[in-house]
C-alpha cells in the first residue's frame, strides 16, 4: 500500500467532514471545500481521524493522491494557505484597489489583477503581495498568474518573484 495513504488525517474538533455520493465536503472555521472522490478510493472516519484506502490493489497510488488532497482541504479550512510575492525593480509597486491588485510593473499602463472567489490579497509594503485562501491549488495558481505578468529576468532580477525563490543571475556580455 502507498506509504502516504497509510497515514491518517487528524480532524480538529472545529472541522466537519462528510462523504456523500463520492463527493467529499470539509467545513471549518475558514470556509467550506468540496471535491469529487475517485471511485476506486474509500474514506473512513474513526475517532476524529480519516483513513483513506484503495478498493483494489491496482489503484493503490490513487489512495495516496486522494489522501494528500483531502489533507490539504482539512488544512485549508483550518489554517488556510498563503503565498508571498516580492516586486523587484525601480518603480515597481503594488496597491490595493478595493479587493483587486493594482500593479505598476514598468509597463506603459498599470495592470489590475481581479480577486477570485475565496482569495484575498494583502500588501504589507509597496513591494510585497500576500495571496491568502483556503484552497492550496487556487492560491498557487493565482500566485503563478501574478508572477507571470512580469517574471524575473536573469540579468538584474527585475520582476515579480516568490519570496523564497532563488534566482540565478547571468553575467552581462563583455565588450
Amino acid at each position: 500500500m502507498s506509504r502516504i495513504a497509510k497515514k491518517t488525517i487528524a480532524l480538529d474538533s472545529k472541522v466537519n467532514f462528510e462523504v456523500k455520493d463520492n463527493v467529499v465536503t470539509v467545513k471549518g472555521p475558514k470556509g467550506e471545500l468540496t471535491m469529487n472522490l475517485h471511485e476506486s478510493v474509500s474514506v473512513e472516519q474513526k475517532d476524529g481521524e480519516l483513513l483513506v484506502s484503495a478498493n483494489s490493489d491496482d489503484m493503490i497510488y490513487m489512495a495516496g493522491t486522494m489522501r494528500s488532497l483531502i489533507n490539504n482541504m482539512v488544512e485549508g479550512v483550518t489554517n488556510g494557505f498563503s503565498k508571498k510575492l516580492q516586486l523587484v525593480g525601480v518603480g515597481y509597486r503594488v496597491a490595493m484597489k478595493g479587493s483587486d491588485l493594482d500593479l505598476n510593473l514598468g509597463f506603459s499602463h498599470p495592470v489590475v489583477y481581479p480577486a477570485r472567489e475565496g482569495i484575498s490579497f494583502e500588501t504589507p509594503t509597496q513591494t510585497e503581495i500576500v495571496v491568502n485562501g483556503t484552497d492550496k491549488q487556487v492560491v498557487g495558481q493565482v500566485a503563478a498568474e501574478i508572477r507571470a505578468i512580469r517574471p524575473p529576468e536573469p540579468y538584474k532580477g527585475k520582476g515579480v518573484k516568490y519570496a523564497d525563490e532563488r534566482l540565478y543571475r547571468k553575467e552581462a556580455k563583455k565588450a
